[in-house]
């Protein structure tokens, strides 16, 4: 079904790192509703920081495969065996918003991948940017990064129906073994918190942040009312931490005790109703969020609308062998086709992709010219009415990002 580039090479893994050849085959995925717009937009434009930062010494080979609408058309299936099987092989993939049902149908094709490559982290980056029309007063204080645990928790899709046989059978076993009274119209659903999945997201954070010179971690969770699962999560989180990380590792406790953090990544923990309110009226005092999958999901939006756009957005799910990047929003159908969409996040998420490459210099391109463009106000649609200028179409948007790498 595929033809694979001839002069491409597999990107391959070694503990967790990266070994990237100098012409990696990267799959991408277009999307449904507005994704083969921006997803064109945003190759477009990562070639073109590819070739201003290297030159001809090094390309993407870029592979494009099918799931969503398009993979429905083609093939009668969603997710057709001929994609896994890519993803299974390169492991690496850009990825178009797809469509997911909401309480029935077929299950998030986006999960599926996240669980088929085991992409346990959702690393999602939050920094305001100049020119943006925040709710925040000041929104320059806006600089975090949610580390989301991605395969564990409700998203397991563990989940039945009030009316099937699974869940009667659930119902029954509860009230007999457990004497757990549950009305029988009750549906079930079932959160699962693994102390592995929590300990090799944590592992990631703190070595993101060592690595990366940041300053704070803190662990979102709602164990006051959910021990055995959330509550748990934070007691692996600083297991792990103390454990492992000893010499780089401070916690607030320690601090209140008089401890020093001086060089050290301060470890805390916040209830998650709380950190809502947290990253609204002190912002400045959140670096790293580390969650489980589902309070990560909403704090992940939350941070986003801090800085005005949540379309802005992109975000990277990272495993040990392999990664998922994408935009964060979704596939906002009534737009399709009519080239005014944002191609903001997707372009983002390559340059997250960048970096886990380790092309920065390519990756940094990409930044500053998104920033230069919004500060020259050189935008699509939903950001220029904010502003009161003539909004760009998706295609002249990537041309402006294009022109700006070029001068850069």
């Amino acid at each position: 079904m595929y033809k694979e580039p001839d002069d491409g090479e597999k990107i391959k893994f070694d503990k967790g790192k990266w070994i990237v050849p100098s012409k990696p085959v990267i799959l991408y995925i277009e999307g449904d509703g507005i994704g083969p717009e921006i997803t064109t937009t945003a190759i477009r434009v990562i070639n073109k920081a590819v070739e201003k930062a290297y030159k001809s010494s090094r390309e993407i080979k870029w592979l494009e495969v099918y799931a969503g609408e398009k993979a429905e058309k083609l093939t009668g299936d969603r997710f057709p065996k001929d994609t896994q099987e890519m993803l299974l092989k390169y492991r690496v993939v850009l990825k178009g918003p797809l469509e997911t049902p909401i309480g029935k149908g077929w299950k998030s094709v986006n999960v599926a991948i996240r669980l088929m490559l085991d992409l346990y982290a959702n690393i999602r980056p939050v920094k305001y940017i100049e020119g943006l029309e925040s709710p925040l007063k000041n929104p320059e204080k806006v600089d975090m990064i949610i580390f989301r645990e991605n395969t564990d928790d409700l998203y397991r899709g563990i989940e039945y129906p009030f009316n099937s046989e699974e869940a009667k059978k659930i119902r029954e076993f509860l009230r007999n073994e457990f004497k757990v009274e549950i009305e029988d119209d009750t549906g079930i659903g079932i959160k699962v918190m693994s102390k592995y999945k929590t300990q090799r997201i944590t592992r990631l954070a703190i070595q993101y942040a060592i690595e990366h010179k940041r300053k704070k971690i803190t662990v979102m969770h709602k164990g006051n009312v959910m021990k055995y699962t959330e509550g748990a999560f934070r007691e692996w989180a600083y297991e792990v931490a103390l454990n492992e990380f000893r010499d780089f590792i401070v916690t607030e406790e320690e601090i209140n005790q008089g401890k020093s953090h001086e060089g050290k990544v301060v470890l805390n923990d916040r209830i998650a109703d709380n950190m809502f309110q947290q990253i609204i009226i002190r912002p400045e005092e959140y670096d790293i969020i580390l969650a489980p999958n589902v309070n990560g999901d909403y704090i992940s939006d939350a941070a986003g609308a801090l800085i005005g756009n949540i379309g802005m957005l992109g975000g990277a799910n990272i495993g040990d062998e392999g990664g998922m990047f994408e935009a964060i929003h979704g596939t906002a159908p009534k737009y399709a086709g009519k080239n005014v969409a944002n191609p903001t996040g997707i372009i983002k998420a390559g340059e997250l992709m960048l970096r886990w490459m380790g092309w920065n210099e390519a990756a940094e391109l990409i930044e500053k010219s998104i920033n230069i463009a919004i500060k020259q106000k050189k935008v699509t649609q939903d950001i220029a009415r904010f502003m009161g200028v003539k909004a760009l179409g998706t295609k002249e948007y990537g041309d402006e990002l294009i022109n700006i790498i070029d001068t850069l």
